[in-house]
């Protein structure tokens, strides 16, 4: 059922308007990424001096430009964790486009879905991006020690989130919040697998630019089919 919600939503690739949600949304992650970027680099250099003097060795100097190094280094191994929340923010955004495209094309007979307005999607966009956010930098302290597991570990943690918060959203278009959850905990195993799924090419730099959009597709079809189950 999970793989072929996600064929099905691959797909849609080819949609003009699926692909323009997608530029939007990789333009937005992108941006939001270097802005981070430029100012931990920044943030950086203010805190670091030019040099020090050790006891026994005398002056140290380019300090800034050692931290600099250090710090693009930390950043790309971080990208990994911050892929997750950005991405993950700036799609729930754009959540309602994607699944009006997905069910425009597969489910024509579907009644008017909810919409969702702007500062509605904003709300629930920024409150997930502070739960993963949460999330994942205590992951950062609690991985290390996890050994060959800490790559499961982190996307078993993130499919959970992901899962759990796509497919609510997207239920929320079409049913009541009590239905929408009632539905989640029947199919809890199955969602948190879809999210997993997801989770774990979100560690893939450039593919993880891709996924978000690809994802949503894919809970809009996991729903419709788990609902007709239903």
């Amino acid at each position: 059922m999970i793989l072929a919600a996600f064929f099905r939503a691959l797909s849609q690739a080819a949609d003009p308007a699926f692909r323009r949600v997608l530029w939007q949304g990789l333009g937005l992650t992108l941006a939001l990424l270097v802005a981070l970027w430029l100012g931990a680099l920044q943030l950086l250099r203010w805190v670091t001096p030019d040099q020090i003097t050790l006891p026994w060795w005398g002056e140290v100097g380019h300090l800034d430009a050692i931290a600099s190094g250090a710090g693009i280094l930390l950043l790309l191994v971080a990208s990994a964790f911050l892929m997750v929340p950005v991405a993950s923010a700036f799609t729930g955004l754009f959540l309602d486009r994607i699944a009006q495209r997905v069910e425009a094309r597969h489910y024509p007979a579907l009644p008017p879905a909810r919409p969702m307005p702007l500062a509605e999607s904003l709300r629930d966009a920024l409150g997930f991006f502070g739960l993963v956010v949460a999330v994942n930098l205590l992951a950062l302290v609690v991985l290390p020690f996890s050994g060959p597991a800490a790559p499961l570990l982190f996307w078993a943690m993130n499919g959970f989130l992901l899962g759990r918060e796509y497919f609510t959203l997207v239920a929320l278009r079409h049913l009541q919040a009590a239905e929408a959850q009632a539905l989640y905990r029947r199919h809890r195993a199955t969602i948190w697998a879809a999210g997993t799924l997801m989770a774990a090419p979100l560690s893939i730099p450039l593919l993880n630019l891709v996924i978000p959009v690809l994802g949503v597709a894919t809970f809009t079809h996991l729903f419709q089919a788990l609902r007709a189950k239903r």
